[in-house]
């Protein structure tokens, strides 16, 4: 018992280890967002419109493509600076879904139809779950 104990706390220690520049870099990139990015910048993109905010989400989560537990912290901020539930679903889902920027690679690695095909999907779904989500948080509150 205590010999898979002390592996396990070795474990969870290297793993911390490894991902310790990614959660400083996290800090570092909030601490940025909420100096440079106003709250007045987020209402010009997000203004409340359901279709408006959800395009914005998709294509600026599009474009940043990133880790899923970025997006959540990402998203958190969004929220608290008045963004919508519609734009901030939508962002989270297309962040960690859309890679516009890995786009030559997969077209390299899964081809081109498989790639264009997974990439519409994304999208698609993105606007059909943030919709979804948006309606069930409202419904709930």
């Amino acid at each position: 018992m205590q010999i898979k104990l002390r592996s396990a706390f070795k474990g969870t220690l290297k793993t911390l280890y490894a991902i310790s520049p990614m959660l400083l870099a996290v800090i570092g990139l909030i601490g940025l967002f909420k100096t440079f990015i106003t709250p007045e910048m987020i209402h010009t993109l997000f203004n409340g419109s359901m279709l408006h905010d959800m395009l914005m989400g998709v294509g600026l989560g599009g474009v940043s493509v990133g880790q899923p537990f970025l997006s959540y912290i990402i998203g958190g901020e969004l929220l608290d600076e008045g963004a919508s539930f519609y734009g901030v679903s939508a962002f989270i889902l297309s962040f960690v879904t859309l890679g516009v920027v890995q786009l030559p690679m997969e077209f390299s690695i899964f081809g081109f139809r498989f790639t264009l095909l997974r990439n519409f999907l994304s999208i698609l779904f993105a606007f059909i779950l943030s919709w979804a989500i948006a309606f069930t948080l409202g419904a709930v509150s």
